[in-house]
């Protein structure tokens, strides 16, 4: 998922290049986990900042290594919660680490997962398709209302007087030169018929 203009990427496209050529597949699934649902098949890594679309505290954060990877790295700061044995594995030599990817983990921010931790069950209750499905629908409103195609994406980049938005008290980042505006569930079709008025109405 791209970040500036919510282009998504043809993962399974990707995945049969890099095996075509023996190369690793390391995605950053931050912009894509939350709204769109993520199969890390065929992937090597994926890695996820969960303050985006997870809807977590900043200082949460999220991997995936696959079996393939785990035998080709070697953790470089294993810690207590890298071990076999999180209250002993620490004494004394020789290291012990765990047997999964957890041997490559830091000791979690605890206060950033009490948050995480909530938000992602909001959004397993919900369910990630029922997520994108809404997310997608605003933001084909949002294209719609100004000229453009559908598309597949939660994330709208577009060629806009971002001081508008700003004025009429709406939020969204610039990218690239361009507004880019994303639609979650916390996202209404007011909000996006409000974005609309402000950006269309003449001035």
């Amino acid at each position: 998922m791209q970040s500036a203009d919510g282009q998504v990427a043809p993962p399974a496209d990707i995945v049969a290049a890099a095996r075509d050529h023996d190369a690793l597949v390391i995605a950053d699934g931050s912009q894509a986990c939350g709204w769109l649902p993520v199969d890390v098949s065929g992937m090597d890594a994926l890695v996820c900042a969960a303050y985006k679309w997870l809807m977590a505290p900043r200082g949460a954060a999220f991997g995936y290594l696959s079996p393939r990877l785990r035998e080709r790295m070697r953790p470089l700061a294993a810690n207590w919660y890298a071990g076999a044995d999180e209250g002993g594995s620490f004494y004394g030599p020789p290291l012990r680490l765990a047997g999964d990817a957890r041997r490559f983990d830091l000791s979690p921010a605890w206060f950033s997962y009490v948050g995480a931790a909530p938000a992602i069950e909001l959004l397993n209750e919900i369910g990630v398709e029922r997520v994108r499905d809404h997310d997608v629908a605003l933001a084909n409103r949002f294209r719609a209302g100004l000229g453009l195609e559908p598309s597949d994406s939660a994330i709208v980049a577009v060629d806009a007087p971002g001081e508008r938005l700003a004025a009429a008290g709406i939020r969204a980042a610039v990218r690239a030169g361009r507004v880019r505006a994303a639609f979650h569930v916390y996202t209404t079709e007011d909000d996006v018929d409000r974005a609309l008025d402000a950006l269309t109405r003449p001035r």
